[in-house]
């Protein structure tokens, strides 16, 4: 009974459960994102010139930042490695996304870039947990 009323009425997430509840996140979230990264670098050559140039930089670098971000910052992301330093590519390109390219608005063809964007940034702040290499390298640096 002590087991259902701290699931219950829990004020703060249990170690395992929380570690595997981003675990999930991070695989579910970064493998949507990842797929975004291949279908464009599968068809790079017909994107690069109708790719929007939000930053100035030009459209072949402005896409080839955005595969960085989707394609291999996510593969970072799934495995908990720099944690923290690949997400911030990956909530830069999904704020471009939602405020530029999409004007800030959820109704017109943003809810996307806005649902990464908000999912990146609670991740973001929740830390990759203890199912992790960063955990595990972290944890076994402070031993020494």
């Amino acid at each position: 009974m002590n087991t259902l009323y701290r699931f219950i009425f829990s004020a703060a997430p249990s170690g395992r459960n929380y570690s595997t509840l981003i675990l999930i996140l991070r695989i579910l979230f970064g493998l949507l994102l990842m797929w975004h990264g291949v279908l464009k670098w599968a068809n790079f050559d017909n994107l690069t010139h109708a790719f929007p140039n939000p930053l100035g930089l030009g459209g072949h670098v402005s896409l080839l930042l955005v595969i960085f971000a989707e394609l291999f910052c996510s593969i970072f992301f799934m495995f908990g490695f720099f944690y923290r330093i690949v997400l911030i590519p990956m909530i830069f390109s999904m704020s471009i996304a939602f405020f530029v390219i999409h004007g800030g608005s959820i109704v017109q063809g943003g809810e996307l870039a806005f649902t990464y964007l908000a999912m990146f940034l609670i991740l973001f702040f929740s830390g990759p947990g203890r199912i992790s290499f960063d955990y595990i390298i972290f944890s076994h640096y402070l031993k020494k």
